[in-house]
């Protein structure tokens, strides 16, 4: 683990305290199982905010929403080819991609705490990425008819949460430099045709994940009202004190 980086304004009595661990790839259903700890420690108040970074290895997950059989594109064969699992999940939304090149963000915050309603948590979540966006120059956008973050037509960040007595788990992806042939394997949520891009594709650079990362946890404390110490782990092994 490296020393914690303080992200925002210490001692301040009106913010909040959140812990962020970048923990590289994990498992999906590893992930799930962390966050569960996480949520119900953050019930009981044994622990603060977390906000947990990291990446998954290929896999599609299921959504509360479910999904029908031709919503999967490909054979069973090619999926067993590309190294991608099918994972279900008690996130909300439909069938989503997540792999390689893919920032995920997975707040355990406390609703009740931060004075948030579910409503304002999830506006809240797009505002973090398109302020973060903004910063390399491009301009992401809320539809009306789609959660998520958008850069034109196409998608470049999508949400899905859990929220149980008022505790966040899941949260939302961000394409840096995906691999954008595994999302046309699907219909992303049901919606067919649907356009995802990628923050290397819109920019035209090749930005790494770790440069999005400082921007993403800044826009966090701005928005959310948070001080966040940034630290690292190589495991889920994750230390409280």
């Amino acid at each position: 683990m490296t020393s914690p980086i303080l992200i925002g304004q210490a001692g301040s009595a009106t913010r909040t305290v959140c812990r962020a661990y970048h923990l590289g790839t994990v498992d999906y259903m590893g992930a799930c199982r962390l966050q569960e700890q996480l949520r119900e420690d953050r019930n009981i108040g044994r622990i603060t905010d977390f906000i947990l970074i990291l990446q998954h290895p290929p896999v599609l997950t299921v959504g509360k929403s479910g999904y029908k059989p031709e919503h999967i594109l490909v054979t069973d064969k090619t999926l067993e080819h590309d190294g991608i699992s099918l994972c279900q999940t008690n996130r909300g939304g439909g069938i989503t991609y997540h792999g390689p090149g893919q920032l995920v963000c997975y707040p355990i915050f406390n609703l009740r705490n931060l004075g948030l309603t579910v409503r304002q948590y999830l506006y809240n979540l797009e505002e973090v990425v398109i302020t973060s966006l903004a910063g390399f120059g491009i301009t992401g956008q809320r539809l009306p008819s789609a959660p998520g973050v958008w850069v034109e037509d196409a998608e470049i960040s999508s949400i899905g949460v859990h929220i149980s007595r008022g505790i966040t788990m899941h949260g939302f992806t961000l394409n840096v430099n995906s691999d954008l042939k595994h999302f046309s394997y699907i219909d992303a949520c049901g919606v067919s045709g649907k356009k995802i891009t990628t923050v290397a594709r819109i920019s035209g650079t090749d930005i790494s994940m770790e440069n999005l990362i400082l921007p993403l946890l800044r826009s966090f404390g701005q928005i959310f009202n948070l001080d966040i110490t940034q630290e690292q782990s190589k495991s889920l092994d994750i230390h409280y004190e």
